[in-house]
């Protein structure tokens, strides 16, 4: 009689399992090439950039997704080695994908939604490597943006689980607490503080504005999260795909990272010109 029970109990373990190890593998990868640097770097996420786009096409038209994603890999690795400035664009490609995301949740033409899923997409290519590649700082910037997003997202499950209490978002994703919002918020803020302690280099830049930018870097995470929520919801998706064993697919992992991106981008735009 308790056997049911007994296989949903294995099934369970052995897909938290199969998350892990994913998990694992897919961090191995990306922190190697953050600790090679230069082109390494920039393949790996136009890799990611395709894989993404080849999702949200599949998602949102299922026409052309393969050769969406073909595409928006070449494009990202041809402005990444053309003779442009990296910072204007990280800047322009932030600029796009956020504008892609507020008309995403406003219009129904699937044109239109297909030319946001690029912006969105593009984002990973460009925005990153810019990132990278900032003189000093560059690999502080990029542990701090996986710190931030990782603690923000492992402290959210955990203290919504434990905690529970009103719901954040229920239309979009009912199982999202303000309890775990808070609880991920903090977390995600205190892990940014902590890669600023322990990276010298980052020093300079002043416990304050960390703090408030790894503050408002949580809270974007946390926000691009329930936006492609929203997104799935709209078209009856449960996973973006199921290239990720355990995980579903890139999309479903890089929603709150694509958003921390995002505010990345366009804070160093900013810094660079100024302002």
């Amino acid at each position: 009689m308790n056997e049911p029970a007994r296989e949903g109990v294995n099934s369970g373990a052995s897909e938290l399992r199969l998350r892990v190890l994913s998990a694992l593998v897919l961090a191995a990868i990306v922190l190697a090439a953050t600790l090679v640097g230069g082109p390494a770097f920039r393949f790996v996420w136009v890799l990611v950039a395709g894989l993404v786009a080849y999702e949200w096409l599949a998602i949102v038209s299922s026409r052309h997704a393969i050769a969406g994603g073909i595409g928006v890999a070449l494009a990202g690795l041809a402005l990444g080695f053309a003779p442009l400035s990296d910072t204007a664009l990280a800047g322009a490609s932030a600029l796009a994908a956020l504008v892609g995301a507020v008309l995403t949740v406003r219009v129904a033409d699937r044109r239109v939604l297909e030319a946001c899923g690029v912006a969105y997409a593009l984002c990973f290519a460009l925005v990153t490597p810019a990132l990278r590649q900032v003189p000093e700082i560059g690999l502080f910037l990029i542990v701090w943006t996986f710190a931030v997003v990782w603690f923000t997202d492992i402290a959210a499950y955990f203290t919504g689980r434990a905690l529970g209490g009103p719901k954040l978002m229920p239309s979009v994703s009912p199982k999202k607490t303000w309890s775990g919002a808070l609880g991920g918020a903090a977390a995600g803020t205190a892990g940014g503080i902590a890669v600023w302690y322990l990276s010298p280099p980052a020093a300079g830049l002043g416990f304050g504005p960390v703090l408030a930018a790894s503050l408002v870097a949580s809270v974007f995470s946390q926000a691009g999260d329930l936006f492609e929520s929203a997104i799935k919801r709209r078209f009856g998706t449960k996973d973006s795909s199921r290239l990720i064993p355990g995980h579903g697919g890139f999309l479903d992992r890089l929603d709150g990272y694509w958003a921390v991106l995002v505010f990345a981008g366009l804070l160093l735009y900013l810094a660079r010109l100024g302002l």
